[in-house]
């Protein structure tokens, strides 16, 4: 697609006429849908629904987008939608039916959503808190998918912090969104195993698939109410936390055991990285140089490949770095 056309295009959004005048040229046999979600992740859930609102016996038709203003891509070069507003015009979705408003309390965005009527809203990964008076329109209520098995890794970074964590198996949930963070009841979960190469990006994008399978077969039930009845209550004892990721959180330090460092480097993949800083001897004079490297990719490795007097330093191994690291552990830089 033309990317002037459609930032064009884009840019005449939430038109309070149009968007009531499209609602109700659609079918008034299907229930109003509204999908949040901004990252490419979320045009996978975006895509399921979709599919699933063109079959024969479908209950429902999405009947608006809400994502992430416009941003800056290629390091700031371009102001371009988000992943899934390109995704849907990229599928001829109505751009007058896309919404980027840059808070989600917005008066005048509320007023055209409550304008097009939903039964239901859906998010994933959609970026902006939901005050009250949006959670109050769509009568069946807003179900969100978490990519974790609530009530562990509430917050906005469930994936990374299970990964730093080196959880052996995680999943994904979903639960009625309620003012509390990722704290409603959770209609249905699915759990997965998690391989311990496996990296953030990977695995997220994972979990969502599998998220935007759940959901789909969740619907009916969400759509006629019985996922309310059977929608359990989360053990508020079980609690864990996903707090948001820091740039300052990318450094890596020895002293700690291989195994902490792999896990970090798996969970930071992606944003914000991994560094480290090493120290390069001049054997001759003694001169010491710094340097910072970008760890991307890493294993444990058998600390006995490091013989005698480099257990202390850094070596070549076959086509890797290792690190000697804490407790008498090692890791692999891989290239």
């Amino acid at each position: 697609m033309n990317s002037s056309l459609m930032l064009r295009r884009f840019f005449c959004f939430n038109s309070t006429t149009t968007a009531v005048a499209a609602a109700s040229s659609t079918s008034s046999k299907k229930k109003h849908l509204v999908f949040l979600g901004s990252p490419q992740v979320a045009a996978t859930v975006l895509d399921a629904l979709f599919n699933a609102s063109k079959a024969p016996n479908s209950l429902f038709e999405v009947a608006a987008i809400v994502t992430q203003p416009p941003a800056r891509r290629d390091r700031g070069k371009k102001l371009m939608p988000s992943p899934v507003a390109e995704f849907a015009l990229d599928t001829g979705f109505p751009s007058d039916l896309i919404f980027t408003p840059e808070r989600a309390g917005e008066d005048t965005f509320l007023s055209n959503l409550r304008a097009l009527q939903p039964e239901l809203c859906i998010t994933a990964a959609y970026g902006n808190i939901l005050p009250t008076k949006f959670l109050n329109i769509p009568p069946m209520g807003t179900v969100n998918i978490h990519p974790s098995l609530l009530p562990l890794y509430r917050g906005a970074a469930p994936v990374q912090r299970a990964l730093q964590d080196g959880a052996k198996e995680t999943g994904v949930s979903l639960a009625f969104t309620v003012r509390a963070l990722d704290a409603g009841p959770v209609i249905a979960n699915e759990t997965l195993e998690v391989d311990d190469q496996i990296k953030a990006p990977d695995l997220l994008a994972l979990l969502f698939l599998e998220g935007s399978k759940l959901l789909i077969h969740e619907l009916p039930s969400i759509l006629d109410g019985s996922a309310r009845l059977k929608a359990q209550p989360q053990d508020d004892s079980k609690v864990t936390l996903a707090p948001k990721i820091s740039v300052e959180e990318s450094w890596l330090s020895f002293d700690q055991e291989a195994s902490v460092l792999h896990n970090k480097v798996r969970a930071f993949a992606g944003w914000p990285g991994t560094r480290a800083k090493v120290a390069i001897v001049d054997d001759e004079n003694g001169s010491r140089n710094i340097v910072e490297l970008k760890i991307i990719t890493t294993r444990v490795c058998d600390h006995s490949i490091v013989q005698g007097d480099e257990a202390d330093d850094i070596t070549y191994v076959k086509d890797s770095l290792v690190f000697p690291c804490g407790r008498s552990t090692a890791l692999e830089k891989m290239f």
